[in-house]
Order: C-alpha cells, then structure tokens, then sequence
C-alpha cells in the first residue's frame, strides 16, 4: 500500500509516517521509482508506535524495543537496550495509568448502572 493508504488506515499524517521512517521505527520497502511501498504489517506498527508514544516512550526507546515486541519476545536475540533505567521508569508511569484507567473505567461502570437501575424503576 502507499503512504496515503497507510495514513488513512492508521489515521496518522504522512509526513508523520517518513518522520518514522526518518527516526528508523517504520521500514517501507522502496519501489523502482522510490515510491515507499508498506504491507499490511504496517498498518499494526503504526498503531502500536503510537501507542507507545502515547505512553511516553521516546521513538529512540521504541526503536530499542519494537523489534523485539513480537509475539514471543526472545530478548537474548535483540539487541541491548541503551536505556534500561528509562524504560523502567516508563513502565512504572503505565503501570500508574493502568491503575487510574481501571479505577475509572469501575467508577463509570457503577455510575452507568445505578443510572441504568434508576431508570427501570421510574
């Protein structure tokens, strides 16, 4: 697919997408005219990048860490993190968030089915 597609697909800007290729975090293969070409693993890259950004990994972090994000993770095959100490301190900040997360997602549970419950008994 084309950049145009693959923005469209993932809703991130093309030229965000060459910054990706630019920091190395998103590989297109080039066609004869120099046209960047992306399969369809593209379109899932790109989500989970902007997940991770969103996390507040930096794209030198996700570049450390993406290759080895499959689905069984071997880390003795990747290569050395150069950042250790500052994944570490990510994963406490998305561990907080989930937390946060998990409490509203209950508090606005309970607020829907009190309401829900309130509802039925009009």
């Amino acid at each position: 697919m084309k950049i145009g597609d693959l923005a469209a697909r993932t809703g991130v800007a093309p030229r965000l997408l060459r910054y990706y290729e630019q920091v190395g975090i998103l590989h297109p293969v080039r066609s004869s005219n120099g046209y960047r070409a992306y399969g369809e693993p593209a379109v899932e890259r790109v989500l989970q990048i902007r997940e991770l950004l969103d996390v507040g990994l930096t794209t030198d972090m996700i570049r450390e860490v993406l290759p080895c994000l499959g689905v069984e993770p071997k880390p003795r095959e990747c290569p050395p993190a150069k950042d250790l100490d500052g994944l570490r301190s990510q994963l406490v900040n998305i561990e907080k968030r989930i937390d946060v997360l998990q409490r509203n997602h209950q508090a606005i549970k309970k607020f829907l089915s009190a309401w829900e419950g309130a509802d039925s008994t009009a």
